[in-house]
């Protein structure tokens, strides 16, 4: 599974990776996280707010910090 958090580097797109670590943490999921922070990249995603999560190419969220239960729910919808 990769994920993926968009964002420059805001407050908010700290929060959503934390977040995401700790989904991890709880589910036990065996993943690759990275953060993108370039514009242009996550341009490429279609992505017109952030912060985003992608999960295996599949935007999820956009525009808002997701709770660690939220993002537990998906990686056990996706896993």
């Amino acid at each position: 599974m990769e994920i993926l958090v968009l964002g420059a580097g805001c407050p908010k797109c700290k929060k959503t990776e934390e977040n995401v670590k700790k989904a991890l943490e709880i589910t036990g999921i065996d993943a690759k996280l990275d953060h993108v922070y370039d514009l242009k990249k996550i341009g490429q995603y279609g992505v017109k707010l952030t912060p985003a999560l992608v999960i295996d190419g599949q935007i999820k969220i956009s525009g808002r910090v997701p709770s660690v239960d939220e993002i537990v729910e998906l990686l056990k919808s996706t896993n």
